[in-house]
């Protein structure tokens, strides 16, 4: 499902549409406010970082837990998801050898080979069963707004290009939750894109931001040695933002005949690629896609098909640092 325009429209200009569904914002957050107001279920002993976020939608939280995997070597991770677009309802830690996207989800899938992950629609079993299997510190893919876990630190990511859109709640606007709720329960707010995006992310939102502690990044390609100037692509993606993966591959130099914007999760069906693969024969162009994507690849279309990996760079990791230096002083 695509988001409305409107979405994105100024806090100070949400539009017509957003104030005619104002009312049903309302009730929304209401919802919302009263489901994270709810007590724990469970209170692991070891650490729990939740990575999540106050949009609906993609806004980088799975290269943040891989970030955060990588930031947190030496100790033993493990990652618990609900496993969006799996049938699996665990909790079920994932074996990328033999589960496929369909069975844990793809991001699931993805993060499995960083660090050991479980999917659990029940968030607090995943839980317990990761830290009953010898986890130091668990990492929360998405559950903010799920009360259910008590966190020991909540990290807000948070597309600084889009920002918080127009500011409003579902279904008039993009946010789980008003902004200044989700933020005063967040001990850090990361927010991802260049620098201009940057900047205008602070002029919009740096008043409701205060003094609350933010790290600055970006996602680069991942250096694996392919030159991709001058190549002929077709590229696809079925992820939060496509429009960033395919200006990713322009600017390696990359001659984009066609770029296909696919849903997020969007099921990667044999009649799908079979038709991409005509269109990119047609064009005598290489299909390339994004790791997320290529995890929900039927098997016989992985060998025809390029994937472009990206990590995160921290710009200002700082207050992610010494928020990590207080969870872990030793």
């Amino acid at each position: 499902m695509r988001a409305p325009s409107f979405w994105n429209n100024p806090p100070t200009a949400p539009g017509l549409l957003s104030a005619l569904l104002t009312p049903l914002s309302w009730l929304y957050g209401r919802a919302t406010a009263s489901r994270v107001a709810r007590p724990a279920k469970i209170t692991p002993a070891c650490p729990v970082i939740c990575v999540g976020n106050i949009n609906a939608g993609g806004t980088g939280k799975t290269p943040t837990v891989i970030a955060l995997i990588e930031r947190l070597a030496g100790k033993v991770v493990h990652v618990v998801s609900r496993g969006y677009g799996g049938s699996e309802t665990g909790p079920l830690r994932v074996d990328e050898r033999s589960h496929k996207a369909r069975d844990v989800g793809d991001e699931p899938l993805l993060i499995s080979a960083f660090a050991p992950t479980w999917v659990a629609k029940d968030r607090a079993a995943g839980v317990a069963a990761a830290e009953a299997a010898g986890a130091e510190v668990i990492l929360l893919d998405d559950g903010f707004q799920n009360p259910s876990v008590a966190k020991s630190m909540s990290i807000v990511v948070v597309d600084a290009k889009i920002g918080f859109g127009n500011g409003r709640v579902l279904p008039a606007g993009p946010l789980r939750e008003p902004v200044a709720a989700g933020l005063k329960r967040a001990d850090l707010v990361l927010s991802i894109g260049d620098d201009v995006a940057q900047a205008e992310f602070t002029r919009k939102w740096g008043e409701a931001l205060g003094e609350k502690p933010r790290a600055r990044a970006h996602l680069a390609p991942l250096e694996t040695g392919m030159d991709w100037r001058g190549l002929n692509v077709l590229a696809f993606a079925g992820i939060g933002a496509p429009s960033k993966f395919f200006a990713t591959l322009h600017g390696l130099g990359a001659n984009l005949l066609r770029a296909e914007a696919l849903d997020d999760h969007q099921p990667l069906s044999d009649a799908l690629m079979k038709r991409l693969e005509t269109d990119a024969k047609a064009l005598s162009a290489q299909l390339v896609t994004t790791e997320k994507d290529a995890v929900r690849l039927p098997q016989s279309f992985r060998p025809k098909v390029l994937t472009l990996p990206v990590r995160m760079a921290f710009d200002d990791g700082a207050a992610l640092d010494n928020a990590l230096s207080r969870l872990f002083p030793n």
